[in-house]
């Protein structure tokens, strides 16, 4: 299955569940808690507002060289907007990607997506644990705070 068919079909359209694919084409979901949504909901927001010159994008499916990746929330410049926004799958990332870790995330799992995401393009890659603590990466390694928006706060309160 490719992801232009995911998005296409009708029994998987309204399942509430974060939809995948991995290498070989196979869809992987994930059930999202309500502290998930809530966080993501946050990010997003502070994203917007601190960031002017592009969109945030909820939910952005990323292409990757593993298959589609989907980031929990993205921020995408206006040049990078222009070049995926009729896409059904970014060819290129956002230049920040964000991952909300749920409790059936592991380690590996999110740093092989965090590499994915780099590979494809990201800049600045974060992650946002349960208790709305975020890490910050570039491509080299973890960050004190993000060089993109140093104002982003290290914790996001529920």
């Amino acid at each position: 299955m490719n992801w232009q068919e995911v998005c296409e079909h009708p029994s998987l359209k309204d399942l509430p569940f974060k939809i995948e694919l991995d290498e070989l084409g196979k869809v992987i979901m994930s059930p999202v808690k309500i502290y998930h949504s809530i966080l993501q909901g946050e990010i997003e927001f502070l994203l917007r507002s601190l960031l002017k010159n592009g969109k945030t994008l909820p939910e952005c499916a990323i292409k990757t060289r593993k298959g589609t990746k989907v980031a929990d929330v993205a921020w995408a410049s206006l040049d990078v907007l222009s070049r995926i926004k009729d896409e059904s799958e970014a060819s290129i990332a956002p230049e920040i990607c964000v991952e909300v870790i749920s409790s059936s995330n592991t380690k590996k799992e999110m740093a092989e997506k965090r590499q994915l995401y780099f590979e494809a393009g990201a800049i600045e890659v974060w992650m946002c644990n349960e208790n709305g603590d975020m890490s910050f990466f570039n491509a080299q390694q973890p960050l004190i705070r993000s060089v993109l928006v140093p104002n982003f706060p290290e914790k996001i309160e529920l």
